[in-house]
């Protein structure tokens, strides 16, 4: 399969590159990921008004621009090569995701307008259980819970790893019906998503400390969050499938980021290698050294391929998405983490130091190895997937 860019999407491409490289220095980064909210307000909204990103596959009868998820994922990789701090991945790739997903036509008229004009979102689904289960972001890890009243829904549980749940203006909240599984955390079955505002009566949100400092994460916790009927994305307890497959395109978008970030983990190593001498040469020169940086060009462009053939899948082909953003995922997460250990190892000594920007790579490496499922985990999936379409045939 050939994937060549059309000029719109080049363009795309290279005005997130210019932009990011300009505003998303090391200083920058530095002193944002410092604060609580972990970005830059005006920037934000500089990227809101002026550039309209969060806008960008928002249908434009909802007040976006209408173009598709490879468009998307273009943007995601330069975000990942300048480590962009910024509410773009949980905003754009998750809520809003979760809105086009399962939200009716009213409810996307009403709320993707407000992102699109700068409000901020997160998801939160993953629940105190989500630790015990082998490394698993799925549906299954949902357990917090809701019931019906006679005006609308009440909501209790816990919520671990939501990213950018602290500062977020809207929170899209999964939860089971007990009354329709029997028992919380048994699968699919009984999954609601609703929609809240963050700074309701009933949430408690808490920064959580994490290695990965350019990107902040919250523990979130509902006691007796009333919501209205009105809150409810789409229907009352459906089998999860929407919230799955929200959970594939924030996986296909968090591989594109982690693709971007092995590509500027190549070149910052690349460049660092002409300038040290050893022995009376520059590094680079070393054929040790050569083989290494190969080996990482290597990873990088079949990371690449992988991303865009999952944005593919993701405009054409939903029935493929499972399969699509597992692939991805596992090997973009390898291909991160093992850049960034080569990054480092290639850099020497400083390459742990806090002058060099190495060691943020490496722990959003490993953050983002993490989150929405391990490289091991995906490859488990990717097996079942392929199990059970032999066992079809």
């Amino acid at each position: 399969m050939e994937f060549v860019f059309t000029d719109e999407q080049n363009m795309i491409r290279d005005t997130a590159e210019s932009f990011l490289q300009e505003v998303s220095t090391s200083a920058a980064i530095r002193d944002v990921m410092v604060t609580d909210r972990g970005y830059d307000p005006a920037l934000w909204q500089t990227v809101c008004s002026d550039l309209y990103w969060q806008a960008i596959h928002t249908p434009e009868d909802c007040g976006g621009m209408g173009l598709g998820y490879v468009e998307l994922v273009a943007m995601q990789e330069q975000m990942g090569r300048y480590l962009f701090c910024s509410p773009y991945y949980a905003t754009v790739c998750l809520a809003i995701n979760a809105v086009l997903v399962a939200g009716t036509v009213e409810q996307k008229q009403r709320l993707l307008p407000e992102f699109c004009a700068g409000k901020t979102g997160a998801l939160a689904f993953a629940g105190e259980a989500a630790s015990g289960h082998g490394g698993r972001w799925d549906v299954a890890t949902v357990d917090a819970t809701f019931e019906a009243t006679a005006d609308g829904y009440l909501l209790n549980g816990h919520y671990e790893f939501v990213i950018d749940g602290a500062s977020a203006n809207y929170l899209i909240l999964a939860a089971r019906n007990p009354a329709s599984t029997g028992s919380v955390n048994q699968g699919q079955p009984g999954i609601s998503l609703f929609v809240a505002d963050a700074t309701g009566a009933g949430i408690q949100r808490e920064l959580l400390p994490t290695m990965d400092q350019t990107r902040k994460w919250a523990r979130i916790s509902l006691t007796d969050l009333k919501l209205p009927k009105s809150a409810l994305l789409g229907e009352e307890s459906q089998p999860g499938e929407a919230l799955a497959m929200v959970l594939d395109l924030a996986t296909i978008a968090l591989a594109a980021e982690q693709m971007g970030g092995s590509q500027q983990l190549l070149d910052m190593t690349v460049a660092y290698t002409k300038e040290r001498n050893q022995f009376g040469r520059a590094i680079a020169g070393f054929q040790a050294i050569k083989h290494k940086a190969a080996d990482m060009m290597l990873r990088v462009e079949v990371a690449r391929s992988s991303v865009y053939y999952a944005a593919c899948v993701a405009e054409e082909s939903l029935q493929a998405l499972q399969e699509a953003a597992s692939v991805a995922k596992a090997y973009c997460s390898d291909a991160f983490f093992k850049n960034a250990g080569e990054a480092i190892q290639i850099h020497g000594g400083v390459g742990f130091t806090w002058e060099y920007d190495v060691h943020l790579y490496f722990k959003r490496a490993k953050a983002s190895e993490q989150y929405l499922g391990t490289g091991a985990w995906h490859r488990e999936r990717l097996a079942v997937l392929l199990l059970d379409r032999e066992g079809e045939l």
